[in-house]
């Protein structure tokens, strides 16, 4: 089982460094780590390229332009999908390659914290809220991973307006129609304070709002 690893970035010359030297780190290491430039003007894909990853371009502007890209451009069977702040504890990948023995998972997500580790525990309530509405479990942006297969399938349905949805929460309505979606609360990952923050401020009103854009969908679960 392989892992390409896809990190959409705009402007993230501050974090995108700390991001790849946890990929290098992992006990077991990533098939591929493609970075998908989404109109950086700083130094990010040029810190990028000094860490071995693949640069792959999108010109349309938006994170889920951006992250469609990277999947669309991964060659292996998990596509892990995380931000640029994240940072990976050194076992991410062996406990992502360990969920999906699981035939039935076909994506896979978990908690996040920031400076302090029992900060995790806020985002598993918020999830297990997010999750209550959406009657499946939910994906958080920087700490994901699904099936290639997958992907493939839902591709022509996920929404393409970062504007209107949150990209993985979206990318978790379409993915449950598909198989099991996964939140191992054991599977967790450093994130700065401004995703931290965001997540219990404009997430919240902005997930409020797809929930009646995506309504009959959800009511099809």
């Amino acid at each position: 089982m392989r892992v390409s690893i896809v990190i959409p970035v705009f402007n993230e010359e501050k974090y995108i460094g700390k991001c790849l030297e946890s990929l290098i780190n992992q006990e077991e290491k990533p098939s591929e780590i493609i970075v998908v430039d989404n109109n950086c003007t700083d130094k990010t894909t040029e810190i990028s390229q000094k860490f071995g990853a693949k640069i792959v371009k999108e010109e349309k502007q938006g994170m889920i332009y951006a992250r469609n890209a990277g999947f669309d451009n991964a060659k292996y069977e998990i596509l892990g999908r995380i931000d640029a702040d994240s940072i990976l504890p050194h076992d991410w990948i062996s406990k992502v390659k360990e969920n999906f023995k699981d035939q039935s998972v076909v994506a896979l997500s978990g908690p996040a914290y920031f400076r302090h580790k029992i900060s995790y525990l806020a985002s598993i309530i918020l999830f297990e809220v997010l999750s209550f509405f959406l009657k499946h479990n939910a994906l958080f942006g920087p700490n994901i991973a699904l099936r290639k297969s997958t992907w493939e399938k839902i591709r022509k349905n996920v929404c393409l307006e970062d504007k209107y949805v949150h990209e993985d929460i979206d990318l978790a309505i379409h993915l449950s129609k598909e198989g099991k979606i996964k939140f191992d609360n054991t599977l967790i990952v450093k994130v700065s304070r401004f995703r931290f923050k965001e997540m219990f401020t404009e997430y919240i009103v902005r997930f409020i709002k797809m929930l009646f854009s995506h309504r009959k969908i959800i009511l099809q679960t």
